[in-house]
């Protein structure tokens, strides 16, 4: 950390004493780039500002801050506000409007940013235009911090949900994970209702209340995995599908929504379900660039047949509409013409 202000790096060591507690004097030298004897002095600096710096020796020792320390104001560096900046118009197109839930939270940080750091995050934030995806949908911050709030103390909740049909129910989950995907965000939880693992859509999930009840998670629980297994099962319809190709060939393009892909000899097999069968077929299925067939369901069948017959009518030879010319008229020669 060269060409740095001693009083950077006092900032930064109150930095690195905040997000880990327990930090000895030669891992604070290293986060500084100083010897373990400077690091030791840039705690000095700290504690004659007022700011209490715990020392504990042994093995497992180290400094922390005290319980009565009153941190100063967060600093970010002008590539941090403007990494956030982008961030947040990249998930939330409608940041740019002043006016709305997130564009008055963005306003509040910029406006409580030094002035020459906020002023090209409103700059970006002022000139820059965002296409929001027309299939993103936006989950509800109370709701969300309701059930973060819920994963958190290990209590279950009892929710509304509405599926993508319009059907309305109610259940009592634990809840254990907020995951986001691709966007959109997803409650993995256990649902007394089903008896069994669930994913819910946390835009679909209307009121939450927290029930007295608590719960243990599954100690080895990996969220992410969990819950793209159970996108891809334990939906409407099933489905089926070979390809013609080895596993290994195919895997890369297969997803954990699509089902699971095991191999078969030669070939290897994606055993699944799905609520829309036009879109499994049309937007997964068409995707993979190896041959395949399609042993289950009906409706998957259906619907890779009905994607077939359009992509073969949308290449198929029509009869061409006789052209006159009136150069080739039998009533005797023309002077030939330009084509325009």
């Amino acid at each position: 950390m060269e060409n740095v202000s001693p009083t950077a790096r006092a900032l930064r060591t109150l930095d690195i004493l905040r997000d880990r507690p327990g930090t000895t004097a030669a891992q604070l030298a290293a986060g500084l780039g100083v010897t373990e004897r400077a690091a030791r002095r840039y705690v000095e600096v700290l504690r004659e500002a007022g700011i209490p710096v715990e020392s504990v020796r042994g093995p497992y020792g180290g400094y922390r801050l005290g319980r009565a320390a009153r941190l100063p104001a967060v600093v970010f560096t002008q590539e941090q506000v403007l990494g956030l900046v982008m961030a947040v118009l990249d998930g939330q197109p409608a940041a740019v409007d002043a006016d709305g839930l997130v564009g008055v939270a963005l306003s509040k940080l910029i406006r409580a940013l030094p002035d020459s750091v906020g002023r090209q995050a409103a700059a970006l934030r002022a000139y820059a235009a965002a296409a929001a995806d027309r299939r993103a949908v936006q989950a509800d911050p109370i709701t969300t911090s309701a059930l973060v709030t819920a994963v958190a103390d290990r209590r279950r909740v009892a929710i509304s949900y509405t599926t993508e049909r319009g059907t309305s129910w109610e259940a009592e989950v634990d809840p254990w994970a907020v995951v986001v995907r691709h966007g959109r965000w997803y409650l993995l939880c256990h649902s007394h209702r089903a008896d069994a693992v669930r994913t819910f859509r946390i835009d679909r999930i209307g009121a939450v209340r927290h029930l007295a009840r608590p719960f243990t998670p599954p100690a080895d629980l990996d969220p992410v995995a969990t819950l793209e297994a159970h996108l891809g099962s334990g939906w409407k319809y099933p489905t089926r599908v070979v390809f013609h190709e080895p596993y290994e060939r195919v895997a890369p393009w297969v997803g954990p929504t699509m089902g699971r892909l095991e191999p078969a000899g030669e070939r290897c097999v994606l055993t699944g379900s799905t609520t829309n069968a036009r879109m499994y077929a049309g937007e997964w299925l068409a995707a993979v660039p190896f041959g395949f067939t399609v042993e289950e369901g009906p409706e998957l069948r259906a619907a890779v047949a009905a994607l077939a017959a359009r992509l073969t009518a949308a290449v198929a030879d029509t009869p061409r509409p006789a052209v006159t010319d009136r150069a080739t008229r039998s009533d005797g020669p023309r002077s030939r013409r330009s084509p325009r």
